[in-house]
């Protein structure tokens, strides 16, 4: 990628997902000064058709040397400053499968482009000022959003809803430092320089900045989803509880202990969160090899999990088994489950309370208790505060990373303030607090940062 950055050059790459037998279409895409004449040099177009800007164009895609017919196709042109990337840009829309378009992305690297690296044209496209690095992130998140509001929250970003608040707290602090700096150079010639009002912009940009913080958890929680673990004695109802929430028959269910001998899977969204949900083998002492070794993915399943539900069977109650498992899991994030509620009485007595460990009551093979379940689980996560989130903010880990050093000079800014510290030392904190802002959106970036942030990207994009 490093090179990338100043190779430039006409690039090229299949834009859509290539899988054998599926799709109906697939794209190759081209950027660069050379898009247009490679179009020209392998596209025909039959009649009068206009090749201008914003126009599709039909024909065929043929071998410059033979003119052999490669694909039935459609040809999309886009003149600079008019496209993604902000150069000409051109896609050929051909059938989709594998054959057609790689054949068309060899002609285009035969004719001048190279293949373009994992993100470059998104990259083209924050360089040439067409997105900022949130915008440029944003795009990443929603291809990989793996529910709604994952979706939803990556759009926001990249209609700017991040980046125009950080821009206008970075003013703000840009302001306050050429007032500061406007009477360290010219002391005599200007008023007094307003400390409450300073101190009163510093603490306001403080606030914003750690309401937007607040977001870190749910934008990580949206992108990488809640991995949860299903874990218990054997026949207490796991894969029951699994199919009920699931709506599906993932699981076998049977009377027999000992029927799940794997760790089975399951994707669910849960208040807009991707869950992936593991249904474990019931964990207990057998000489079965194929259970035990079931056995011990269940208890790595337990140990891997951001949440775990322990779930017991309400007609036996709490047993020794129980016991056991519980000392197992009981330093991890923990639900318990207490199942087939529909053949007892009264929930039955365990060794510790509510307040310890959340605990649900379900009846799994009448499909009750699944919406105390994820409620349950919202409020694990967020203390119950998921829902009520800035839905339009959901920061990543580096954005994060940045907002905190900026928070971090701030609150050293107004502690030199405090101190009654020399002006000189009040801008040192505040130039530190207004080059971690531009790392966000990218007015102030490495190359190191972007080759971490674009050689993540497909390569299309």
């Amino acid at each position: 990628m490093s090179e990338s950055l100043t190779k430039g050059g006409t690039i090229a790459a299949i834009a859509t997902a290539i899988v054998p037998q599926q799709g109906s279409v697939g794209i190759v895409r081209v950027s660069g000064s050379a898009a247009l004449k490679i179009a020209e040099t392998l596209f025909c177009a039959p009649g009068r058709q206009i090749w201008e800007s914003h126009r599709i164009l039909y024909g065929h895609i043929r071998r410059p040397k033979t003119q052999e017919l490669v694909d039935e196709a459609l040809l999309l042109i886009m003149k600079a400053p008019r496209s993604f990337t902000r150069e000409d840009v051109v896609e050929f829309h051909c059938h989709g499968g594998i054959m057609a378009v790689q054949q068309v992305l060899q002609l285009c690297l035969e004719n001048g482009a190279r293949l373009a690296a994992p993100g470059e044209f998104s990259l083209r496209a924050f360089l040439n000022g067409r997105l900022d690095l949130t915008q440029a992130e944003s795009i990443s998140d929603l291809v990989g959003a793996k529910s709604p509001a994952a979706a939803q929250s990556a759009l926001a970003g990249l209609q700017g809803k991040l980046a125009q608040p950080i821009r206008k707290l970075r003013t703000t602090c840009l302001d306050v430092l050429a007032e500061i700096e406007a009477r360290i150079d010219f002391e005599e010639d200007l008023p007094p320089l307003d400390e409450a009002k300073t101190c009163l912009e510093i603490n306001h940009v403080l606030a914003e900045l750690s309401t937007i913080l607040a977001t870190a958890d749910r934008g990580e929680l949206l992108r990488s989803g809640l991995k949860v673990a299903i874990v218990g004695r054997p026949n207490v109802g796991k894969s029951s509880l699994l199919n009920a929430w699931s709506r599906s028959d993932r699981a076998i269910v049977t009377d027999l202990p000992g029927t799940t001998r794997d760790v089975v899977e399951s994707q669910l969204v849960v208040g807009g969160i991707p869950v992936q949900v593991l249904d474990t083998a019931g964990i207990r002492e057998t000489e079965d090899k194929v259970e035990k070794i079931g056995v011990e993915r269940s208890r790595a399943a337990a140990k891997q999990a951001d949440l775990v539900l322990l779930t017991i069977d309400a007609e036996s109650g709490w047993t020794e088994d129980d016991s056991e498992i519980y000392a197992q899991v009981k330093h991890r994030q923990l639900i318990i489950i207490v199942n087939k509620i529909d053949l007892v009485k009264t929930i039955p007595e365990l060794p510790f309370s509510s307040e310890i460990h959340p605990i649900v009551a379900a009846a799994a093979a009448l499909d009750r208790g699944i919406e105390d379940l994820e409620t349950a689980i919202l409020d694990a996560v967020s203390g119950g505060n998921l829902q009520a989130a800035n839905s339009d903010l959901a920061i990543n880990q580096r954005q994060a990373a940045a907002l905190t050093k900026a928070k971090i000079s701030l609150e050293q800014c107004t502690d030199t303030i405090s101190n009654k510290l020399p002006l000189d030392f009040w801008t040192i904190d505040l130039r530190g607090a207004i080059q971690a802002l531009g790392e966000v959106t990218g007015e102030e970036v490495t190359e190191s940062v972007l080759d971490r942030i674009f050689s993540r990207f497909c390569i299309g994009k």
